[in-house]
């Protein structure tokens, strides 16, 4: 389907995603990937401050505001929890969580699972999944729509996990 992969491999789209168990048959299947030069412990936090803001186009999906570029040291997602916060309002929850390897929410009918695949060289794959069930028509239009806001979303959260890893490094060796 038009817009359904970004960043990702073959492989990465057979792996099982906490998603798959939650729509039966979906119409929608999109995976998105993005390389972090930063350890899995690096990009959790910005992966579970999707809470505070959306960190994609805040322009769009935001009201203009802008997501936070510090991280807020919140506590560990929780089922239950509202998933993200757009324009001023919680918006989806949260269905599935393991701090530190994956968070999986419902918000408008998707069901999408974020996955961090520790790599060699402390570096990570953040991989996300959205799963959905619609009509075949709007299915596309999703499919599309979602690549433009999660690849920013992921390039997001990839900038600033890298960029939060760089300062202990750079703070040990005194520069």
């Amino acid at each position: 389907m038009l817009g359904d992969r970004w960043g990702v491999t073959e492989s990465e789209t057979v792996l099982p995603y906490p998603c798959d168990d939650l729509v039966a048959s979906p119409t929608v299947r999109a995976w998105r990937g993005v390389r972090v030069d930063a350890p899995a412990a690096a990009v959790w936090p910005w992966v579970a401050q999707v809470r505070l803001a959306p960190y994609s186009y805040d322009w769009i999906d935001n009201l203009g505001r802008r997501s936070p570029r510090r991280l807020a040291n919140l506590p560990e997602p929780r089922v239950g929890e509202a998933f993200t916060t757009a324009g001023g309002r919680q918006r989806g929850r949260i269905v599935s969580v393991e701090p530190g390897t994956q968070l999986t929410a419902e918000i408008m009918g998707a069901f999408l699972s974020y996955v961090l695949v520790p790599q060699e060289n402390d570096t990570t794959r953040l991989l996300l999944k959205v799963v959905m069930r619609t009509n075949r028509w709007l299915a596309v239009g999703i499919c599309v729509g979602d690549l433009v806001m999660a690849r920013r979303q992921l390039l997001n959260f990839k900038h600033l996990a890298e960029r939060s890893s760089d300062r202990p490094s750079a703070a040990a060796s005194g520069t």
